[in-house]
């Protein structure tokens, strides 16, 4: 066999391979289903009406409870929602949506549709399908009365056949002996589907003749001659010619609308997904225009983008790109590209979404499928007159596998074996008055977790009325050295546990109180540190004996200590094997994660990686670590990235996808939590927050995308009086002044934050921290103390306290209204500025309400 023939022959089996992957369950066998399909969808079904309301014409009504009334049109799946104590109604599509002037093709189309699935060709590339061209044009679509609400059935394309569902040639004697069976309208359709070749003495198809009304009695003539699958089987082989039969593409979906007391559930359960094989789904997305504003309303799209943000309707942005970020971040065995560049981005922490208008308000919130969820929203003027957000779910994910063979190369599609095994599910509230406002979204999200255990069971820590300081200490690093011109690598002590104890008496000294001490870089060898499926105390820092005196210290002068420790990340090849602890990407191949190169914004590939431990290892790894820590009796623990970080495993035949990664966490922070450990973590994703006591790094802002127009302290409002928590450290923020790092606070309610280290600065220079530049606490102490007291002095007044109002009183100006009524007006604007009959100065800011 020559090169070139291997060559093709493996082209060849590797997207045999890539599109395996795929196969699962929801795949239908297309011969058998297509019966019932078109049995099914021979004509829409008629609903009989429960109700119905005239400003709802053509609607019926089929769910009614104490506080809403759902309405189905059976032409077109439309849904609408009554709000029975305000009046106000709720449509799933914008009821002038046919004179819209700018939306045209399958954008006029989306203008009318439910529910829509992304899917991959044969090429790995997107193509798209929705309720409304491809289901109710076709009259395949039916309804289901099911309890408190009714369920949608949609089948997505039609199975009809072409010419090349014909067999590319037959033998002389096949065609004669078909010719045989049939009647004179069947032979003479047979005639002109097929041309002979005198050449090769074969029947040829005859394509250019197929359409139309040909092609229908060309099929049926093939049919009336009992031409079978083993016929054409036996027919490719004898003539020597490869004919792939075309797959009809059909899909089918659910979509379920329940009412459960004031809301309206929307399911799609993830068992009725059914697609061809040979079309992975990538995503499906529902509901995308439900409550959607037009040209003439005035009113906001709230997105979680990290604090949160509004984007205001109509707002003329369209030279920007919409609206998408994935809740919880992005997995990381998904980013591993070539030369992945660094966005500087604000995560979704809150699977929530909603949309503001004129004294009504629509609020999402995701309560299955979150994990693999992504937000999007856009405005008017784009691609239609609306503007709206919606939730889409990742079924299937694609990667790539590229080929090399004799000189040539190709990419190739590879796609994860199984489909997400979650449903998709979202709950929509209805708000009026008073709560229709990303304040009250902000009051029922909380009372929402609070109902569902999605908060902690007790308050803050309400044994200080203090703000806390937070404290992040470095204890050691790996560094290369050199002994005799020899190099060889090390810990080096940045701040050992005797020096720590030298840093909290100067605190104290000045008078900070409630000191909340993280500490990295203590065990394993330093702040990337080894697995943590054991412990081991670096001598660097002081050893166990040094911590456990250090740990006397912290308690006695009443320091809550919180060791850190990174449970998803292997930060160093010591001790780990990656080949099988290691997440797998799509490709095969153990995800690992380079150093961030600052100056190139992108990561550096010359450099050693990490590697995203995979959550099969997850439960081990925690175990051994408990083992080990609870004999400290720390009394708390910092979570470096279980709380931040949400990551899948592609390992062949051991697919774990992210809905199961993140049940796997919730069972390592309940194990956490069940040894009375105080858990402090970064990032804080939703999911996480029963199980802490404090954050770092909470989000303090958006991500700053062009199309947002206003940020909001929405995750602040929702957490504050449950958990404590604080935002990036201030010497190491972006944060060009300290009056704004302080305003900040003041006006989103957090504590006073920074990271430092005993050492001089110059000691992380040529390692890979050298983004700790600016850490030496002899530098930061004096400052710090006076941020703290001036922060303090405001917040100790409110400290445990929600947030019950926040407002913009005018560009740059923002009021916080705590629980006790007390009150903040910060002003972040270089001159003075007079609101509510009050005037404030430049960089200032001035309290009220105390009493």
């Amino acid at each position: 066999m020559s090169m070139t023939r291997k060559a093709l022959v493996l082209l060849c089996f590797l997207v045999s391979i890539a599109f395996a992957g795929c196969s699962n369950s929801n795949s239908t066998d297309e011969t058998e289903d297509n019966e019932q399909i078109e049995a099914v969808f021979a004509q829409g079904e008629t609903m009989q009406a429960s109700f119905i309301d005239d400003r709802l014409p053509g609607m019926k009504g089929v769910a009614d409870n104490d506080h809403l009334q759902l309405f189905i049109d059976d032409q077109t799946g439309n849904i609408a929602v009554h709000n029975k104590h305000s009046g106000e109604i709720w449509h799933s599509n914008p009821p002038d949506r046919d004179t819209d002037p700018l939306a045209s093709g399958v954008n006029k189309d989306v203008l009318s549709s439910q529910l829509q699935i992304d899917f991959y060709n044969s090429v790995g590339q997107l193509n798209s399908i929705n309720t409304f061209s491809d289901s109710v044009a076709h009259k395949q679509f039916k309804f289901d009365v099911i309890p408190n609400g009714v369920k949608a059935t949609y089948q997505f394309g039609k199975a009809e056949k072409s010419a090349a569902d014909l067999p590319l040639m037959l033998s002389v004697e096949r065609y004669d002996e078909l010719s045989s069976k049939l009647d004179k309208t069947g032979q003479r359709a047979l005639l002109i589907a097929y041309k002979e070749n005198t050449e090769t003495s074969l029947y040829e198809r005859n394509d250019g003749a197929l359409n139309g009304l040909q092609l229908d009695r060309a099929l049926k003539a093939i049919e009336d001659a009992g031409y079978t699958e083993e016929d054409f089987q036996k027919d490719m082989a004898e003539l020597n010619f490869v004919q792939e039969k075309p797959v009809p593409r059909i899909f089918k979906a659910e979509i379920e609308y329940t009412l459960d007391a004031d809301n309206l559930i929307v399911k799609v359960p993830v068992s009725s997904i059914q697609y061809p094989m040979e079309y992975p789904v990538n995503t499906i997305s529902f509901m995308r225009l439900f409550g959607a504003g037009g040209t003439d309303d005035e009113g906001s799209l709230f997105v979680p983008d990290g604090s949160g943000a509004l984007i205001h309707f109509n707002n003329g942005k369209t030279r920007y790109p919409s609206y998408k970020q994935n809740v919880y971040g992005t997995d990381l065995t998904m980013s591993v590209t070539k030369f992945e560049n660094i966005v500087d981005e604000q995560k979704v922490r809150f699977p929530v979404f909603g949309i503001l208008r004129e004294g009504k308000a629509l609020f999402g919130i995701i309560e299955e499928g979150a994990s693999v969820a992504t937000i999007n929203a856009d405005i008017s003027g784009r691609v239609n007159s609306y503007n709206y957000v919606y939730p889409s779910f990742y079924f299937i994910n694609k990667g790539e596998v590229t080929l090399r063979a004799n000189s040539q190369e190709r990419t190739l599609p590879k796609f994860q074996e199984a489909p997400m095994k979650t449903d998709f599910t979202v709950r929509y509230a209805f708000l009026s008055g008073e709560e229709a406002s990303y304040q009250g979204m902000a009051r029922y999200y909380q009372a929402y977790l609070e109902q569902n255990n999605g908060l902690p069971k007790q308050v803050a820590d309400s044994k200080t009325k203090d703000l806390p300081f937070y404290l992040q200490l470095d204890g050691s690093i790996s560094k290369q050295k050199h002994f005799a011109g020899i190099p060889y690598r090390a810990l080096e002590p940045l701040t050992t546990f005797e020096q720590a104890e030298s840093i909290i008496t100067q605190m104290q000294e000045r008078d900070i109180a409630n000191i909340k001490l993280k500490y990295s870089g203590w065990f394993n060898g330093g702040i990337d540190h080894k697995i943590p499926d054991n412990i081991s105390v670096d001598k660097a820092v002081g050893g166990s004996k040094g911590l456990r005196n250090f740990l006397s210290f912290t308690q006695e002068q009443g320091v809550s200590f919180y060791p850190d420790v990174a449970l998803l990340t292997a930060n160093s090849k010591s001790g780990f094997n990656e080949k099988d602890k290691a997440s797998r990407t799509l490709r095969g191949v153990p995800a690992n994660l380079y150093p961030i190169n600052m100056a190139l914004e992108r990561r550096d590939r010359t450099q050693t990686p990490s590697y995203i431990i995979s959550p099969r290892v997850l439960g081990q790894y925690t175990d051994g670590m408990l083992k080990d820590l609870v004999e400290y009796k720390t009394g708390g623990i910092s979570l470096r990235d279980l709380a931040d970080q949400l990551n899948s495993d592609y390992r062949k035949k051991k697919q774990i996808d992210r809905a199961e990664s993140e049940g796997i966490s919730l069972e390592a922070l309940n194990k956490i939590q069940e040894k009375d450990l105080k858990i402090l973590a970064e990032g804080g994703n939703a999911y996480a927050l029963p199980y802490l006591s404090d954050i770092t790094n909470a989000p303090m802002s958006n991500s700053g995308f062009k199309i947002e127009d206003e940020i909001i302290p929405f995750y602040q409002m929702v957490i504050r009086g449950y958990i404590d928590y604080t935002g990036a450290p201030y010497n190491l923020s972006t944060y060009t002044d300290v009056r704004q790092y302080i305003l900040k606070c003041l006006e989103y309610g957090a504590g006073v934050y920074f990271e430092w280290i005993y050492e001089p600065n110059y000691k992380v220079k040529d390692t890979k921290f050298h983004h700790l530049y600016a850490v030496n606490y002899e530098q930061w102490i004096d400052q710090a103390t006076e941020v703290y007291h001036e922060v303090n002095e405001v917040l100790s007044k409110v400290q445990n306290e929600p947030i019950l109002e926040h407002k913009k009183l005018d560009e740059g100006v923002y009021k916080t209204v705590y629980k006790s009524g007390m009150y903040v007006i910060v002003n972040y604007n270089q001159s003075q500025v007079t609101v509510e009959g009050k005037t404030i100065e430049a960089q200032g800011y001035m309290t009220g309400g105390e009493d």
